[in-house]
């Protein structure tokens, strides 16, 4: 199977385009957790300017001060204390770990600054946050997996020198898109904004893959009418009708 390519002209309208395919195409499944979803296969979300407005849709439930926040959160860190964070994981990551008799203590970011700024054509700008040791055992593990960074010429057939853009690519493991993905692309993006800076180089595509893209379609019920328009902008299959009823479609279900 092909994985699905959804391309957007903003971060907002990617997020909006993949509810749509979900609420429509997706099937049900029980999590581990014993929660409902509804989920599809891979696919991956292209977004050629990432930092284009609207970067966060209009049907999400937060905010921009919240987006903001969390952004920020991810690139600086914060005092909140939980079972992993992604600043710990891409900007210290090690979790106990050691080599040498040392504590391990590798800012990935950082890496990847330096990595693109010796060598511009790299494919090793590469960053993680799974560890074994901690995430195997872990009921809240992280569903973003890798980060890659890489530089393109802005156009094909430009000579090495000409302008070059930052492209970023994310894979996540699982991800809720309903809840989580907004949030998560718009920090990303931010993310992103803050490594090309540091490179000496403008912001390109931003590509959000996800191997198991899903909703909970019952537990976050109330966010899903201001996607859908109640019906009028997507058709969501009838288990997430029945299970809404905020619209005369799923009052007849």
């Amino acid at each position: 199977m092909i994985m699905k390519i959804i391309r957007a002209a903003s971060l907002g309208r990617a997020h909006e385009l993949i509810i749509k395919h979900i609420l429509e195409k997706g099937r049900e499944r029980r999590t581990e957790n014993s929660e409902e979803t509804l989920e599809t296969d891979e696919i991956a979300l292209r977004v050629e300017n990432p930092l284009e407005e609207p970067m966060a849709s209009a049907a999400s439930r937060f905010g921009r001060s919240f987006l903001d926040c969390y952004a920020n959160d991810l690139i600086n860190g914060s005092d909140a204390v939980f079972e992993y964070d992604y600043h710990s994981r891409l900007f210290d990551w090690g979790q106990g770990l050691k080599l040498n008799e040392a504590d391990i203590h590798a800012d990935q970011i950082a890496y990847i600054i330096q990595k693109l700024r010796d060598e511009p054509v790299s494919r090793r700008a590469v960053a993680v946050t799974w560890n074994p040791a901690i995430d195997e055992e872990l009921d809240d593990c992280p569903c973003l997996q890798l980060i890659q960074c890489v530089i393109r010429k802005e156009r094909e057939g430009e000579e090495e020198g000409d302008a070059r853009l930052l492209d970023m690519k994310v894979v996540f493991r699982s991800n809720d898109m309903l809840s989580a993905a907004g949030a998560n692309m718009y920090a990303l993006a931010r993310l992103q904004h803050h490594i090309a800076d540091a490179v000496g180089v403008p912001v390109g595509a931003y590509t959000h893959i996800s191997l198991v893209p899903h909703i909970y379609y019952k537990r976050d019920v109330a966010d899903i009418p201001p996607f859908c328009g109640e019906g009028t902008l997507i058709r969501p299959v009838r288990i997430v009708c029945a299970a809404c009823r905020g619209c005369p479609r799923g009052e007849g279900i």
